[in-house]
């Protein structure tokens, strides 16, 4: 039987929030725009057409791949983050609404810089460093990824924002001390692996079997990156300039430990939306 547009999307969002999945009315309007191949818009202007067997068939494919736990943004290639529209393939992280309250406190910050170079060291797809691009015009953005792949999608991700023009792709690891050559940065942002590798095996679906466990792997006790980082990126910064950390549930106090044991001063906890300390920032204040 013939459905029209909009009852395929209503039908395709009951099924999903019948599933349990939070985000439905978001996930359905992504999946039917995608199945269908048509705009949030065309989509709405055509919602009492019909549509074809062929287009219903291929809604209907993407909905059973979501329900065996395969994330949207992976199944379209693309998410939005802090209102950027961005490339994504399962070699990065999906970005999270969480994230952006990082990105939040670090443009408030760069904002009043001027002219500045900035690091967003575990970039991923590139989504926090870009965030602060399209928010500080007077900021030169270097996205730091150790991953080929990953670094692929960044430069997809410039590209297709614009930002050709202050923001670079550079190969870095992040557990490894950073070369001479890269230079001073007055900001570093990283949200980098925090599950602890035991933790990997429990995760839901949706992360643990889709989502790449380099990203999310961060050690014994999930805290190694957060060493290296501390101890060896310090050199980095400007005397006065500020590391942004992204933490996850219950390291707060761990991170804000390893800051202050390396130079940090004036450190701050902030708590996402779900009031969980999720950003633990501080300034380069002392030589230890």
């Amino acid at each position: 039987m013939a459905i029209t547009y909009n009852d395929l999307y209503l039908d395709v969002r009951q099924r999903l929030r019948s599933a349990g999945v939070e985000a439905s009315t978001l996930e359905a309007r992504e999946l039917v725009c995608f199945g269908t191949g048509k705009s949030r818009e065309e989509l709405q202007r055509d919602s009492r057409l019909y549509a074809s067997p062929e287009r219903e068939a291929q809604v209907r494919q993407l909905v059973e791949r979501r329900l065996k736990g395969e994330p949207v943004a992976y199944l379209i290639g693309e998410w939005e983050f802090y209102g950027l529209p961005l490339d994504i393939s399962q070699d990065v992280l999906i970005p999270r609404t969480d994230t952006e309250v990082l990105a939040d406190q670090a443009i408030a910050y760069i904002r009043t810089l001027g002219e500045c170079r900035v690091l967003d060291l575990c970039a991923g797809s590139g989504c926090i460093g870009l965030a602060i691009a399209s928010q500080a015009p007077e900021a030169k953005v270097v996205l730091g990824e150790m991953d080929d792949s990953a670094l692929k999608i960044c430069r997809q991700n410039i590209r297709r924002n614009g930002l050709s023009g202050r923001v670079m792709p550079v190969q870095m690891d992040a557990l490894e001390k950073p070369a001479r050559s890269l230079g001073e940065f007055q900001c570093i942002v990283s949200n980098p692996p925090y599950i602890p590798t035991g933790d990997i095996p429990g995760l839901e679906v949706s992360v643990r079997d889709y989502e790449p466990h380099l990203a999310l792997d961060g050690g014994a006790d999930g805290l190694d990156f957060y060493r290296a980082i501390t101890r060896d990126w310090r050199d980095a910064l400007t005397p006065g300039g500020r590391l942004y950390f992204e933490v996850g549930e219950g390291q707060a106090d761990a991170v804000l430990r390893l800051m202050r044991g390396q130079g940090f001063g004036d450190l701050q906890v902030i708590k996402d939306h779900h009031k969980i300390p999720r950003v633990v920032l501080g300034a380069l204040c002392q030589e230890i």
